[in-house]
């Protein structure tokens, strides 16, 4: 409905830098950048002047800026209200799934109750998991549900949750990795080694074992990550640039790596995440899964 870079031009407006609003948008400073440079030349009129300190918006992208919030706004509930009245009484609920993100343990749920419900058909839509946009903000938008872990100050903010187990975590690394042969990693195991982990502040229980490491593991060298990981964290996992505090969840998300049990005790629930005003089919579909969701943990 409206050019991407309008969108990241209000968050860059709204941070003050690049950096800052790369690291609320999960790409680069440079594709953030290259992004805007685009923009301008497509208006043909400069928006932002860079400074040591930032960036300050002209006279023009303070206009640009205003509109640009109406617009998007617009454009949102414009595509929301389009798949409430495409969807209206057909009970299609669309799924989001991808490599990091799977649907199958929502699809099991439903396949064990669903031949008493014909009136429902499950629509699965694929993303991709490249952090270049958070994959929850577009529940409700792109997708009606997706299933994934619930420990994000992030997350809380687009969605609601119904918890359906918790992940435990691991660490990944390559699988030539000198620690990779063992049953169980503990923090000492991890001395002298790069741990990438997600960086501080939005996860309260990434930042449980953060603290551990800080106190009493000094010897672990801790890489900051963004909040969100993506395939790239993998990849780079993958060419050996340090270990990864993971989760058991994503086991099989790169066939270059073997994931193992972290000595950690904390964890992490997961479950389904919908938006916080569902469609009517959605919020049905809910309704049915809630009690097995209930089993699901047990």
């Amino acid at each position: 409905m409206y050019n991407q870079a309008l969108y990241t031009f209000v968050t860059v407006a709204d941070c003050g830098s690049f950096l800052k609003a790369s690291e609320k948008l999960f790409i680069s400073p440079t594709a953030i950048m290259k992004q805007m440079n685009l923009l301008e030349r497509h208006i043909g009129l400069p928006l932002m002047v860079r400074t040591n300190q930032g960036i300050r918006l002209t006279e023009a992208g303070k206009s640009i800026y205003e509109d640009a919030k109406v617009i998007i706004r617009y454009s949102e509930e414009a595509i929301v209200r389009a798949r409430r009245a495409q969807k209206a009484g057909q009970g299609v609920v669309s799924l989001g799934t991808s490599a990091l993100y799977p649907c199958k343990i929502l699809m099991d749920l439903w396949n064990s109750v669903g031949i008493g419900y014909p009136h429902f058909h499950l629509k699965v839509v694929p993303f991709e998991d490249t952090g270049a946009q958070t994959a929850f903000a577009n529940i409700g938008k792109k997708y009606d549900l997706m299933v994934g872990p619930f420990n994000s100050i992030h997350t809380a903010k687009f969605s609601d949750f119904l918890e359906l187990g918790r992940y435990h975590f691991c660490v990944t690394m390559p699988r030539l990795h000198p620690l990779a042969g063992k049953k169980i990693i503990s923090y000492q195991d991890l001395h002298g080694e790069n741990l990438l982990m997600q960086a501080k502040g939005n996860s309260p229980v990434n930042d449980k074992i953060r603290d551990e490491i800080e106190r009493n593991h000094p010897q672990i060298t801790i890489i900051d990550l963004p909040h969100h990981y993506d395939l790239e964290v993998f990849n780079r996992c993958a060419e050996n640039d340090g270990v990864l505090l993971s989760l058991d969840g994503w086991r099989e998300v790169h066939p270059a790596l073997v994931t193992i049990p972290f000595e950690a005790k904390e964890t992490i629930p997961y479950g389904i995440l919908s938006s916080r005003e569902p469609t009517p089919e959605t919020a049905r579909f809910l309704d049915i899964i809630r009690p097995l969701a209930v089993f699901a943990k047990s």
